[in-house]
């Protein structure tokens, strides 16, 4: 076998198996940020719908101050 042939045995699958690597790597980290984007999401309108509740409850606050005030 010549140095050739050996550096050719050699050096394909080490190529090979770190453009698969690299590959897997893209793919897993596009498939994270999708699903971090997905929970950004609902922490989002989970944001939203806390603040709803609160301004509701704040107004049924002030209803209640404004009717001892007026007492």
């Amino acid at each position: 076998m010549t140095n050739e042939q050996l550096h050719i045995a050699i050096g394909v699958p080490i190529i090979f198996n770190a453009a698969l690597i690299a590959l897997m790597a893209t793919l897993l980290f596009n498939s994270m940020r999708a699903g971090f984007d997905a929970v950004n999401t609902r922490f989002d309108d989970m944001c939203d719908l806390w603040r709803a509740e609160l301004r509701r409850v704040e107004e049924v606050l002030d209803a209640g101050l404004k009717h001892l005030e007026e007492r």
